[in-house]
């Protein structure tokens, strides 16, 4: 997934021998397929590019074998610092508590979501995510952890319609459905599967469309269908 969303963002050419990733300057270059056919070196516009591990593209970590725990992890605490810095707001009696709320979707979230549609998010990382949601609004309403009180009151008392993973999965369907309305793209082609080969043997990896399949509770055709229709993908 990491992949597609970094082709969404660069023009692509292809040739009779490869698909160059057109960048507007040299920089390190990520080993992006390993088992399939290893990549010893790059080139673009004449230019050998190094060829390294992992790199930095538009402030998130692409590494090689794909894996998003390191960004989830980072981006939850970045939200953690972001929610501290806001407590001398959260203990004002002459800010309410609506205001608050709208504070945190406002200035905290969007930092925790920033790159989120890229994401393949396991059972463990939903785990934390909701974690540091709860988190967050115990805080906002001055909750000490030795207080008995259970997370549905809190979310009660916050009105939160929609949680923080409800709102990361709408933002991956939106880009599901992008691709998927696109005709004849290379996006849409590796996201589907429609590129020869074979998985490693063994456990498979978690794929970012389980994610979303499982989230939904749908089938990848049902899936499709939905996001054909613009509207009613903004609305789910």
């Amino acid at each position: 997934m990491r992949l597609w969303y970094i082709l969404d963002c660069f023009s692509i050419k292809e040739s009779e021998h490869s698909i160059l990733i057109l960048a507007a300057v040299a920089s390190p270059c990520l080993r992006l397929i390993i088992a399939i056919c290893p990549i010893t070196s790059w080139e673009i516009d004449g230019e050998t590019v190094e060829t390294v591990a992992d790199f930095i593209f538009l402030g998130s970590k692409i590494t090689a074998d794909g894996d998003c725990s390191h960004e989830i992890k980072k981006h939850l605490l970045l939200g953690r610092k972001v929610m501290t810095n806001l407590d001398s707001i959260f203990k004002s009696r002459d800010i309410t508590l609506p205001t608050k709320v709208r504070l945190v979707k406002a200035m905290v979230f969007p930092l925790v979501m920033y790159g989120c549609e890229s994401w393949t998010v396991k059972k463990a990382e939903r785990r934390k995510i909701d974690a540091f949601e709860l988190w967050c609004w115990r805080r906002l309403l001055r909750v000490p952890w030795t207080t008995r009180r259970s997370n549905q009151s809190i979310l009660k008392e916050i009105s939160h319609a929609i949680s923080l993973e409800g709102m990361m999965l709408k933002l991956k369907l939106q880009y599901f459905g992008h691709l998927m309305r696109r005709v004849d793209s290379l996006e849409k082609t590796l996201m589907l599967g429609g590129i020869g080969g074979r998985r490693r043997r063994g456990r498979q990896r978690m794929r970012w469309l389980d994610g979303i399949t499982d989230s939904m509770d749908v089938s990848l055709s049902e899936l499709r269908e939905l996001v054909m229709d613009r509207e009613a993908c903004r609305d789910t």
